[in-house]
């Protein structure tokens, strides 16, 4: 809820389905086909824009019968319902699609600016409000009648072009910085190919060998069952799982779970250095630690020999993960053993290259440090200037 109180009087707090018009996708289950047109559902809705490449497709007819209901236009903003809720979109469209699990706001122009509706979607004020109302278990949503519910500080138009043109100033800087950290992985992938030449192809001529002659690969190791068991958790030890590496960007600098003594009584840990590769869920997503861990089964821990190293190892795998997921079998959960890393043929540039390659990486991981340590900053200024934005101190 909002209070009144906490903003100015010639503002006015209103329900967000009193002035904007508020529909979600199709409630069924279209038959998805190879070639069609995009649906569009919560998970799609990334980093401010809409990933194309994650969508399943539908037949035109389908998308005729959804589009009388919730068809998506220029200046429209999507919102996702369920599991990750939020992410908001503005829609610049480019291409038909249709949408599912979606909250849809369409906009007539005469009471709220579409672009400071955007600002306001993502910040705290709605988090709080949908926070309380959001049900499920593992699989958060929140209902169409609750967005329609969600309370709107809203000022009048010209200032809501004012204070969305401040805030659109403020995104910008933040998305120059992301902007830049992409870049550098990008200029790091060019360097990996100037050095060495596609993996896959090997253009160079590169000695072939099996990646177990690179150093030692095991599993991690979680023995006890069950493996969630309280008195294995909640002591002094790290323990990283297949999501930590996936999401590590490379170094593993953080963890959310640990295990006690016992615990690590029946588990190994791997020391700081070694290049953890997943084989189950997210396979082969890498990457290195940044302290002393234990991880399961589903991870695989390398350590190289004297003729690898690390970096260049987890290089490797940036151009092999498609290989590897090829691989895996087709159940309900993908998965790889170690018999095919250990037999993976790979190839074998001289050592002194491959190290030229890692003060490459070391290189790349500062100056991204710097650039991740202010973003922090600005970060912390945009909340500032966002919650100021909308309690009317801008």
């Amino acid at each position: 809820m909002l209070a009144q109180g906490k903003i100015p009087p010639r503002w006015e707090v209103v329900r967000a389905g009193d002035v904007i018009d508020v529909r979600d996708g199709t409630h069924d289950s279209p038959k998805p086909v190879g070639i069609g047109i995009p649906i569009v559902t919560s998970k799609n809705l990334v980093g401010g824009r809409i990933d194309f490449d994650s969508c399943s497709f539908i037949s035109e007819a389908d998308h005729k019968k959804i589009s009388q209901r919730s068809a998506v236009d220029d200046g429209d903003i999507l919102y996702a319902m369920i599991g990750t809720i939020g992410n908001p979109v503005l829609v610049e469209k480019t291409r038909e699609f249709s949408i599912k699990n979606v909250a849809l706001f369409k906009f007539s122009g005469h009471r709220v600016y579409n672009r400071f509706f955007l600002h306001f979607l993502q910040s705290d004020n709605v988090k709080r409000q949908f926070q309380k109302k959001a049900r499920g278990g593992t699989q958060k949503f929140v209902s169409l009648g609750n967005i329609r519910g969600l309370e709107v500080p809203l000022p009048s138009l010209p200032e809501q072009r004012r204070i969305a043109a401040i805030l659109d100033k403020a995104d910008e800087l933040r998305q120059k910085r992301r902007q830049a950290i992409e870049k550098l992985d990008q200029l790091l992938q060019s360097v990996f190919l100037d050095m060495f030449g596609d993996p896959v192809t090997n253009p160079k001529g590169w000695p072939m060998v099996p990646l177990g002659d690179l150093g030692t690969l095991d599993r991690g190791k979680s023995k006890h069952r069950p493996r969630n068991a309280p008195e294995l958790l909640g002591g002094e030890h790290p323990l990283i799982q297949t999501g930590d590496v996936a999401n590590s960007e490379g170094y593993i600098r953080s963890y959310k779970s640990t295990y006690s003594d016992l615990g690590l009584a029946q588990s190994k840990k791997w020391p700081k250095g070694t290049l953890c590769i997943t084989i189950a869920a997210n396979i082969a997503s890498t990457g290195i630690l940044d302290f002393d861990a234990c991880f399961p089964d589903s991870v695989v821990g390398f350590t190289p020999n004297k003729s690898s190293n690390s970096e260049f190892i987890q290089g490797l795998f940036r151009f092999l993960k498609q290989i590897l997921e090829e691989k895996a079998p087709q159940v309900a959960q993908k998965n790889i053993n170690l018999k095919i890393l250990r037999e993976l043929p790979v190839l074998l540039p001289d050592i002194n290259t491959q190290n030229k390659y890692r003060e490459a990486v070391v290189r790349s991981v500062k100056q991204k440090t710097a650039l991740e340590r202010s973003g922090n900053k600005q970060e912390q200024l945009f909340k500032s200037i966002q919650q100021r934005a909308f309690n009317g101190t801008l």
